[in-house]
């Protein structure tokens, strides 16, 4: 599965940096790192959405506050 976090500088501001600290250590608490590729890259296109993440291609909009919620359902639940 491969999981993409914008980093670019909106989604920077709205909190990219802890989506990728909390969603790096989720993925180690859940024994996922075999099966979970997480990465970084510079702007989805989608700035007005908050912090964009991909899953496999697929586009959704978090925030650190949302993180583990996300993370259940559309990672933990399909690895």
């Amino acid at each position: 599965m491969k999981v993409t976090v914008c980093i670019g500088s909106s989604c920077h501001l709205k909190g990219s940096r802890p989506v990728v600290e909390q969603l790096q250590a989720l993925v180690a608490q859940n024994q996922l790192s075999d099966k979970v590729d997480l990465g970084g890259t510079f702007c989805l296109g989608h700035c007005q959405q908050g912090v964009c993440v991909t899953v496999d291609g697929e586009l959704y909009s978090v925030s650190p506050e949302t993180v583990t919620d996300f993370f259940n359902a559309h990672i933990l639940n399909k690895a």
